[in-house]
């Protein structure tokens, strides 16, 4: 059903969420989908006595042959009808004449798109709490952290660590927020039978639906959706919200990470592959040492140490907007019952949840992980020089220059600074001219100093940190 896939060459990168999207997700998913849909019948009293237990029972996915019932499916177009008999095949009379009663094939699908996207959805806010903990814990600890703020790839002004993880934590809680809303609000049954009016469940089709929710543990949904697809795209959109921030955070990493930077650096134990409590009930500690003993080695030059969880991260997130793309388009549906489009949505919603998963799963361990370097922070924003403080500077002078003769004046010294390689404390202090216009001023070299002093112009940071983290524990008592 999915070309992402556990096992394999790519399926510890790509698929390594907790819940699963393949083939054999789906198929237990559509059995659930349609056990439930039997006991619903029992209940409503369209279904023989015992006839619920027994079809589930049996509708376990170990039972069925998958290439097999792909193969079937070439002939319908979907893989319910083989499913059906296959799964009547198991039962006495009875009970089979309970399996799939008043239910077309989308019907089942679309059930079961909602349990797999249930289970991820899960497993992925598990994971984003556990990320969220993490960024939590780095904006409180690294709240006076110093270094070099960055805007289009260039210094800029001073800013904390603990902004940059509070800027973090922000994303992430955000896109909790919205996950918990679809995982809440969004996902429903279907059953509408061929054309969305339960005709041959007669006077007790709504019932039937009403206890189908109740089997599945999903909304009932004010009429059947078979062709209004917003729940498919509001699921999608939703989570690639959550893998535009993840995303973000693992871009970050891998700039900071850079030799030249070396401001962060990824634990040695985010790079394995595997999540705790994942589908093979592995962990990172199983997964073999690369050459040297250290995760995120380079095959050809020993001295690197690769941010492997930020790029499998990415690797993951780049995929997902072409995915939602898709998914959008094919929300465009005919009539009652689309022909082509519906189908369309299977890969690639299985792709974006396996792929979204998976990025959350890589996400709580780098995090939690993540090595800070607070000197080499210091040191790559001492190494501007004082530059980006000219902008504090002038704020300083304004009031007694004027705001464009403060203006002009730090520009002049700037310039000089940028020549001779020297500081912009140095340009403005040692020389004659600028030293005493600002004397003249009435600005001293005391203020010019701790006007040069990187944490007298951090503004709101620490301010917008304890939004953050308020928001944050906010987040977390609504969770609980």
């Amino acid at each position: 059903m999915t070309s992402v896939s556990r096992g394999g060459l790519f399926g510890r990168l790509f698929d390594n969420g907790a819940a699963g999207t393949g083939d054999d997700a789906w198929l237990q998913a559509m059995l659930d989908a349609e056990a439930a849909l039997a006991r619903s019948l029992e209940r409503a009293g369209l279904a023989a006595h015992g006839a619920g237990d027994q079809v589930s029972a049996v509708a376990r996915a170990e039972r069925f042959d998958v290439d097999q019932l792909g193969r079937q499916a070439m002939l319908t177009g979907n893989p319910v009808p083989g499913l059906v008999r296959a799964l009547t095949a198991l039962l006495p009379p009875q009970a089979a004449a309970a399996v799939h009663k008043g239910a077309t094939s989308q019907d089942i699908m679309d059930c079961a798109a909602m349990l797999i996207a249930r289970s991820v959805l899960d497993a992925v806010l598990a994971d984003l709490a556990e990320t969220a903990a993490a960024a939590a814990r780095l904006a409180a600890g690294h709240r006076g952290t110093l270094m070099i703020g960055r805007t289009l790839l260039q210094q800029a002004v001073p800013v904390t660590f603990g902004l940059v993880a509070a800027g973090w934590l922000s994303g992430i809680d955000e896109a909790r927020h919205g996950l918990a809303r679809i995982r809440r609000d969004r996902l429903a049954i279907q059953l509408g039978g061929a054309a969305g009016t339960l005709a041959s469940l007669g006077d007790a089709g709504p019932r039937v639906a009403e206890l189908l929710a109740e089997e599945l543990g999903l909304a009932l949904p004010v009429l059947p959706w078979h062709t209004d697809r917003l729940r498919i795209v509001e699921l999608a959109a939703a989570m690639t919200g959550a893998s535009a921030v993840l995303g973000k955070i693992a871009r970050d990493v891998t700039l900071l990470a850079q030799s030249e930077v070396a401001e962060l650096r990824e634990g040695s134990g985010t790079g394995e592959g595997t999540r705790p409590g994942g589908r093979d009930g592995g962990s990172p500690a199983d997964a073999p040492d690369q050459p040297g003993g250290k995760r995120g080695g380079s095959s050809a030059m020993p001295h690197k140490r690769n941010p492997v969880a930020s790029v499998v991260i990415l690797g993951c997130t780049r995929q997902v907007p072409g995915l939602l793309a898709t998914l959008a388009a094919s929300a465009e549906q005919e009539y009652q019952r689309a022909a082509g489009a519906w189908h369309a949505e299977w890969e690639p919603l299985s792709d974006l949840l396996a792929l979204v998963g998976s990025a959350a799963a890589w996400a709580a361990p780098l995090l939690a992980g993540l090595e800070v370097d607070a000197d080499a922070m210091r040191a790559n924003l001492d190494a501007a020089r004082g530059l980006p403080l000219a902008e504090n500077v002038a704020r300083l002078l304004a009031p007694a220059l004027g705001r464009l003769p403060a203006h002009d004046l730090i520009a002049e010294a700037s310039a000089r600074a940028v020549a001779d390689g020297s500081s912009l404390g140095g340009a403005l202090l040692d020389s004659p001219d600028l030293a005493g216009r600002m004397t003249a001023a009435g600005v001293s070299r005391v203020q010019i100093g701790a006007a040069l002093d990187p944490a007298s112009y951090l503004g709101a940071a620490s301010h917008f940190i304890d939004r953050a983290l308020a928001a944050h524990q906010a987040c977390e008592a609504a969770d609980h």
